[in-house]
Protein backbone atom coordinates (compact mmCIF):
# COMPACT_ATOMS: atom_id res chain seq x y z
CA UNK A 1 0.00 0.00 0.00
CA UNK A 2 2.89 2.30 -0.02
CA UNK A 3 3.22 2.95 3.66
CA UNK A 4 4.54 1.89 6.93
CA UNK A 5 3.17 -1.30 8.15
CA UNK A 6 2.78 0.69 11.37
CA UNK A 7 0.81 2.78 9.75
CA UNK A 8 -1.31 0.60 8.53
CA UNK A 9 -2.21 -1.40 11.45
CA UNK A 10 -3.04 2.51 13.30
CA UNK A 11 -5.35 3.20 10.77
CA UNK A 12 -6.80 -0.17 10.66
CA UNK A 13 -7.87 0.43 14.65
CA UNK A 14 -9.00 3.86 13.67
CA UNK A 15 -11.33 2.41 11.45
CA UNK A 16 -12.16 -0.33 14.07
CA UNK A 17 -12.96 2.38 17.14
CA UNK A 18 -15.06 4.41 14.86
CA UNK A 19 -17.29 1.25 13.65
CA UNK A 20 -16.77 -1.72 16.23
CA UNK A 21 -19.83 -3.42 14.03
CA UNK A 22 -17.22 -3.51 10.75
CA UNK A 23 -16.62 -7.09 10.92
CA UNK A 24 -20.32 -7.82 11.80
CA UNK A 25 -21.35 -5.67 9.17
CA UNK A 26 -18.79 -7.67 6.18
CA UNK A 27 -20.19 -11.45 7.53
CA UNK A 28 -23.59 -10.03 6.82
CA UNK A 29 -23.06 -8.43 3.64
CA UNK A 30 -21.14 -11.71 2.41
CA UNK A 31 -24.04 -13.88 3.31
CA UNK A 32 -26.71 -11.61 1.62
CA UNK A 33 -24.18 -11.49 -1.25
CA UNK A 34 -23.67 -15.09 -1.61
CA UNK A 35 -27.35 -16.02 -1.83
CA UNK A 36 -28.49 -13.60 -4.43
CA UNK A 37 -30.19 -10.86 -2.51
CA UNK A 38 -32.92 -13.88 -1.38
CA UNK A 39 -31.58 -13.64 2.66
CA UNK A 40 -34.01 -11.66 5.26
CA UNK A 41 -32.84 -10.56 8.66
CA UNK A 42 -33.96 -13.41 10.02
CA UNK A 43 -32.41 -15.72 7.65
CA UNK A 44 -29.32 -13.64 7.99
CA UNK A 45 -29.13 -13.96 11.25
CA UNK A 46 -29.91 -17.90 11.73
CA UNK A 47 -26.89 -17.87 8.77
CA UNK A 48 -24.80 -16.06 11.70
CA UNK A 49 -25.56 -18.08 14.70
CA UNK A 50 -24.44 -20.52 12.31
CA UNK A 51 -21.29 -19.59 11.76
CA UNK A 52 -20.32 -18.62 15.42
CA UNK A 53 -22.11 -15.26 15.89
CA UNK A 54 -24.37 -14.42 19.26
CA UNK A 55 -26.24 -11.22 17.77
CA UNK A 56 -29.91 -10.10 18.33
CA UNK A 57 -31.91 -10.15 15.53
CA UNK A 58 -32.76 -6.67 15.37
CA UNK A 59 -29.10 -5.63 15.29
CA UNK A 60 -28.96 -7.77 12.43
CA UNK A 61 -31.90 -6.07 11.17
CA UNK A 62 -30.86 -2.32 11.55
CA UNK A 63 -27.66 -3.31 10.01
CA UNK A 64 -29.28 -4.76 7.07
CA UNK A 65 -31.21 -1.61 6.89
CA UNK A 66 -28.29 0.60 7.06
CA UNK A 67 -26.45 -0.99 4.27
CA UNK A 68 -29.55 -1.05 2.16
CA UNK A 69 -29.66 -4.77 1.77
CA UNK A 70 -33.32 -5.73 1.22
CA UNK A 71 -34.48 -8.00 -0.65
CA UNK A 72 -36.81 -6.83 -4.04
CA UNK A 73 -37.50 -9.95 -5.45
CA UNK A 74 -40.48 -10.89 -3.61
CA UNK A 75 -43.37 -8.67 -5.23
CA UNK A 76 -44.78 -10.17 -8.03
CA UNK A 77 -47.28 -12.91 -8.91
CA UNK A 78 -48.26 -15.43 -11.60
CA UNK A 79 -50.33 -17.17 -13.33
CA UNK A 80 -49.94 -20.90 -12.60
CA UNK A 81 -50.07 -23.83 -15.25
CA UNK A 82 -53.15 -26.15 -14.66
CA UNK A 83 -52.99 -29.50 -16.27
CA UNK A 84 -56.38 -30.22 -15.35
CA UNK A 85 -59.02 -31.31 -18.13
CA UNK A 86 -61.46 -32.64 -15.96
CA UNK A 87 -62.21 -36.78 -15.07
CA UNK A 88 -59.35 -38.63 -17.87
CA UNK A 89 -58.55 -41.46 -15.92
CA UNK A 90 -59.04 -42.85 -12.33
CA UNK A 91 -58.90 -39.31 -9.45
CA UNK A 92 -58.20 -40.27 -5.59
CA UNK A 93 -59.66 -39.32 -2.31
CA UNK A 94 -57.65 -36.47 -0.59
CA UNK A 95 -55.51 -38.71 2.19
CA UNK A 96 -53.00 -35.58 3.47
CA UNK A 97 -56.14 -33.01 4.33
CA UNK A 98 -53.56 -30.29 4.77
CA UNK A 99 -51.74 -32.80 7.34
CA UNK A 100 -48.28 -31.90 5.44
CA UNK A 101 -46.36 -31.81 9.05
CA UNK A 102 -44.64 -35.47 9.36
CA UNK A 103 -41.10 -36.22 11.35
CA UNK A 104 -40.75 -39.07 8.93
CA UNK A 105 -38.58 -39.06 6.16
CA UNK A 106 -40.37 -39.84 3.11
CA UNK A 107 -43.65 -40.65 4.32
CA UNK A 108 -45.51 -37.58 2.87
CA UNK A 109 -43.98 -36.82 -0.61
CA UNK A 110 -45.83 -33.80 -3.11
CA UNK A 111 -45.60 -33.35 -6.59
CA UNK A 112 -47.00 -30.69 -9.51
CA UNK A 113 -46.09 -29.09 -12.40
CA UNK A 114 -45.38 -25.72 -13.42
CA UNK A 115 -44.45 -23.56 -16.38
CA UNK A 116 -41.59 -20.96 -17.53
CA UNK A 117 -41.59 -18.84 -20.48
CA UNK A 118 -37.95 -19.04 -22.61
CA UNK A 119 -37.18 -16.94 -25.76
CA UNK A 120 -38.96 -17.52 -29.34
CA UNK A 121 -42.18 -18.90 -27.38
CA UNK A 122 -40.51 -21.86 -26.28
CA UNK A 123 -41.96 -22.85 -22.38
CA UNK A 124 -40.13 -25.09 -19.79
CA UNK A 125 -41.98 -27.00 -17.94
CA UNK A 126 -40.95 -28.29 -14.23
CA UNK A 127 -42.69 -31.64 -12.38
CA UNK A 128 -40.13 -31.93 -9.11
CA UNK A 129 -41.19 -34.15 -5.98
CA UNK A 130 -41.06 -33.04 -2.65
CA UNK A 131 -40.57 -34.72 0.80
CA UNK A 132 -42.51 -33.19 3.04
CA UNK A 133 -40.88 -34.02 6.04
CA UNK A 134 -37.53 -31.44 5.22
CA UNK A 135 -38.98 -30.03 1.97
CA UNK A 136 -36.11 -31.32 -0.01
CA UNK A 137 -36.86 -32.35 -3.48
CA UNK A 138 -36.06 -35.77 -4.34
CA UNK A 139 -36.17 -35.84 -7.58
CA UNK A 140 -37.80 -33.38 -10.68
CA UNK A 141 -38.55 -33.64 -14.39
CA UNK A 142 -37.59 -30.72 -17.01
CA UNK A 143 -39.35 -30.90 -20.60
CA UNK A 144 -40.26 -28.97 -23.68
CA UNK A 145 -43.68 -30.34 -23.07
CA UNK A 146 -45.81 -31.25 -20.20
CA UNK A 147 -46.31 -35.01 -21.25
CA UNK A 148 -46.51 -38.29 -19.35
CA UNK A 149 -43.07 -39.07 -19.31
CA UNK A 150 -42.22 -35.55 -17.38
CA UNK A 151 -43.89 -36.80 -14.47
CA UNK A 152 -42.84 -40.70 -14.64
CA UNK A 153 -39.36 -40.23 -14.68
CA UNK A 154 -39.03 -38.34 -11.18
CA UNK A 155 -41.48 -40.78 -10.19
CA UNK A 156 -39.47 -43.81 -11.08
CA UNK A 157 -36.09 -41.91 -9.27
CA UNK A 158 -38.14 -41.29 -6.18
CA UNK A 159 -39.42 -44.79 -6.12
CA UNK A 160 -35.82 -46.02 -5.63
CA UNK A 161 -34.49 -43.22 -3.25
CA UNK A 162 -37.95 -44.62 -0.52
CA UNK A 163 -37.48 -48.07 -1.38
CA UNK A 164 -35.63 -48.87 2.07
CA UNK A 165 -37.92 -46.62 3.76
CA UNK A 166 -39.85 -48.07 7.30
CA UNK A 167 -43.05 -46.41 6.64
CA UNK A 168 -45.43 -46.56 3.57
CA UNK A 169 -45.17 -43.64 1.66
CA UNK A 170 -48.32 -41.28 0.10
CA UNK A 171 -47.69 -39.29 -2.56
CA UNK A 172 -50.08 -36.47 -3.12
CA UNK A 173 -50.19 -34.24 -6.28
CA UNK A 174 -53.49 -31.97 -8.21
CA UNK A 175 -55.99 -34.11 -10.61
CA UNK A 176 -54.00 -33.03 -13.41
CA UNK A 177 -54.82 -35.67 -16.32
CA UNK A 178 -51.29 -37.16 -15.41
CA UNK A 179 -51.84 -38.14 -12.13
CA UNK A 180 -55.01 -39.40 -13.49
CA UNK A 181 -53.44 -41.65 -16.29
CA UNK A 182 -53.38 -45.41 -15.58
CA UNK A 183 -49.38 -45.79 -15.53
CA UNK A 184 -49.15 -43.65 -13.01
CA UNK A 185 -51.69 -45.17 -11.18
CA UNK A 186 -50.39 -48.82 -11.69
CA UNK A 187 -46.89 -47.47 -10.70
CA UNK A 188 -48.02 -46.54 -7.67
CA UNK A 189 -49.89 -49.39 -6.87
CA UNK A 190 -47.07 -51.65 -7.30
CA UNK A 191 -44.85 -50.19 -5.23
CA UNK A 192 -47.36 -49.93 -2.72
CA UNK A 193 -47.89 -46.14 -2.50
CA UNK A 194 -50.69 -44.34 -1.59
CA UNK A 195 -52.10 -41.70 -4.07
CA UNK A 196 -53.97 -38.37 -2.55
CA UNK A 197 -55.12 -35.98 -4.38
CA UNK A 198 -56.58 -32.15 -3.60
CA UNK A 199 -59.87 -31.12 -4.58
CA UNK A 200 -60.43 -29.74 -7.60
CA UNK A 201 -59.70 -26.42 -8.62
CA UNK A 202 -58.38 -26.02 -4.50
CA UNK A 203 -54.50 -24.40 -4.63
CA UNK A 204 -54.29 -24.94 -0.70
CA UNK A 205 -54.49 -28.55 -0.64
CA UNK A 206 -51.28 -28.47 -1.94
CA UNK A 207 -49.83 -25.62 -0.76
CA UNK A 208 -46.48 -26.81 -0.07
CA UNK A 209 -45.42 -27.17 -3.15
CA UNK A 210 -46.91 -24.04 -4.56
CA UNK A 211 -44.81 -22.11 -2.19
CA UNK A 212 -41.80 -23.72 -3.62
CA UNK A 213 -42.93 -22.62 -7.07
CA UNK A 214 -43.02 -19.15 -5.88
CA UNK A 215 -40.07 -19.38 -4.05
CA UNK A 216 -38.33 -20.61 -7.39
CA UNK A 217 -39.40 -18.26 -9.72
CA UNK A 218 -39.35 -15.25 -7.60
CA UNK A 219 -35.53 -15.78 -6.36
CA UNK A 220 -34.09 -17.20 -9.57
CA UNK A 221 -36.77 -15.92 -12.78
CA UNK A 222 -38.35 -13.16 -12.08
CA UNK A 223 -36.42 -9.93 -12.98
CA UNK A 224 -33.74 -11.72 -15.28
CA UNK A 225 -33.95 -11.47 -18.82
CA UNK A 226 -35.60 -14.31 -20.44
CA UNK A 227 -33.41 -16.85 -21.65
CA UNK A 228 -32.60 -19.77 -24.05
CA UNK A 229 -34.83 -23.17 -22.77
CA UNK A 230 -31.11 -24.68 -22.13
CA UNK A 231 -30.22 -21.55 -20.61
CA UNK A 232 -32.99 -21.77 -18.27
CA UNK A 233 -32.60 -25.45 -17.64
CA UNK A 234 -29.17 -25.14 -16.34
CA UNK A 235 -30.37 -22.45 -14.02
CA UNK A 236 -32.94 -24.50 -12.61
CA UNK A 237 -30.41 -27.39 -11.62
CA UNK A 238 -27.82 -25.21 -10.32
CA UNK A 239 -31.33 -23.71 -8.30
CA UNK A 240 -32.24 -27.15 -7.01
CA UNK A 241 -29.06 -28.04 -5.67
CA UNK A 242 -28.73 -24.66 -4.18
CA UNK A 243 -32.34 -25.27 -2.58
CA UNK A 244 -31.66 -28.67 -1.24
CA UNK A 245 -28.56 -28.47 0.06
CA UNK A 246 -27.33 -24.62 1.28
CA UNK A 247 -30.72 -22.61 1.19
CA UNK A 248 -31.32 -22.65 5.09
CA UNK A 249 -35.50 -22.86 6.73
CA UNK A 250 -36.29 -20.98 9.96
CA UNK A 251 -38.71 -23.90 10.78
CA UNK A 252 -35.88 -26.37 10.12
CA UNK A 253 -33.56 -24.92 12.91
CA UNK A 254 -31.44 -22.67 10.45
CA UNK A 255 -30.63 -25.89 8.45
CA UNK A 256 -31.05 -26.51 4.86
CA UNK A 257 -33.00 -29.63 4.05
CA UNK A 258 -30.51 -32.14 3.45
CA UNK A 259 -28.83 -30.98 6.70
CA UNK A 260 -31.94 -31.02 8.23
CA UNK A 261 -31.93 -34.56 7.13
CA UNK A 262 -28.53 -35.63 7.89
CA UNK A 263 -28.81 -34.55 11.18
CA UNK A 264 -32.18 -36.15 12.02
CA UNK A 265 -30.74 -39.26 11.11
CA UNK A 266 -27.91 -39.06 13.03
CA UNK A 267 -30.17 -38.48 16.16
CA UNK A 268 -32.36 -41.21 15.64
CA UNK A 269 -29.28 -43.78 14.64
Amino acid sequence: MGIPESSYHYHIKQIRKENPNQKLEECIQSIFDENQGNYGYRRVHLELRNRGYKVNHKKVQHIMNKRGLKGNKFRRKSRTYSSYKGQVGKTAKNRIHRRFYTDRCHQKLTTDITEFKCVDDVKLYLNPIMDLFNGEILSYGISTRPTLELVLQPLKETLEIIKDSKYRATIHSDQGWHYQHSKWVKTLKKHKVFQSMSRKGNCLDNSPMENFFGLLKQEMYYGEARCTFNELEKKMETYIDYYNNKRIKQKLTGMSPVQYRLHTSQLTA
